[in-house]
């Protein structure tokens, strides 16, 4: 069971340990579908329906970043989260906004054989997608600072999840490339970043144990929130396979 304070406050060691004993317990890595994913046991519209949607919680990531950067109160903790827009929105240069996540994982879904205006259209994602993305920007906005920042603290996980992917689908899927999977490389660089700097702050800041149960609630939620995402996709497109009216139909299927 996921440890959380109760009476009292923890250490901060303790309080690191109680959060990372939430991804642990909750982290996607351990959902049915992206063992599926990594092992080469779903096929290629499969994969399209998981890069499609992926697309939605891409995109979005800088605008949840952009909703807590005006909240931050100091210059100083605002140019510090600063990075992670630039990371996927992209930075000035003449490479502009190639740099970015959102444009690499853009690459990625074309690599996998979709169109990319339909892509970027989002019209063909699974309504549980939206809403589950959607929760996590309204996480962000409307829940205190402190608990926003550790929210984003599933970054600590997310190492071992690309590791596990980017190996897998390069030895399992012979319509992936390394090009097709050069959204992750940067991120094994800066994600470790961006944990330091929002695992130190949560430890800082989380000091009675109501604050230390809303930060880790704010990262149970977050993980729930990756979850319920790839339970649409299962229930889509695996088993027992519902498309929703609307959704991205693989070539072959039918709703």
């Amino acid at each position: 069971m996921t440890a959380e304070p109760q009476d009292r406050a923890l250490s901060p060691e303790e309080l690191e340990a109680a959060l990372r004993a939430v991804g642990a317990e909750r982290y996607h890595n351990l959902h049915p579908f992206h063992k599926l994913l990594h092992s080469g046991a779903l096929d290629r519209g499969q994969v399209q329906a998981w890069a499609l949607n992926r697309y939605y919680y891409q995109s979005r990531i800088p605008a949840k970043d952009a909703v807590l950067l005006s909240r931050l109160p100091t210059p100083d903790l605002r140019r510090l989260w600063r990075s992670r827009l630039e990371d996927h929105d992209g930075f000035p240069g003449a490479d502009t906004p190639a740099n970015g996540g959102i444009e690499r994982w853009l690459r990625l879904a074309t690599g996998v054989g979709l169109d990319r205006d339909y892509v970027q259209s989002t019209a063909g994602i699974l309504p549980a997608t939206r809403f589950a993305v959607d929760a996590y920007v309204s996480l962000v906005r409307d829940r205190s600072v402190l608990e926003a920042v550790a929210s984003s603290l599933t970054e600590m996980f997310s190492p071992t999840i690309i590791a596990e992917r980017v190996s897998g689908m390069l030895a399992n899927y012979d319509f992936i490339t390394q090009e097709t999977l050069a959204y992750f490389t940067p991120r094994l660089t800066q994600a470790p970043r961006d944990v330091d700097f929002a695992l130190a702050y949560v430890k800082q800041h989380a000091r009675t144990a109501e604050q230390q149960r809303g930060a880790i609630a704010a990262l149970t939620e977050k993980c729930n929130i990756l979850w319920a995402q790839l339970d649409a996709l299962h229930f889509a497109y695996v088993e027992p396979g519902y498309i929703p009216p609307g959704a991205f139909v693989p070539e072959g299927r039918s709703r």
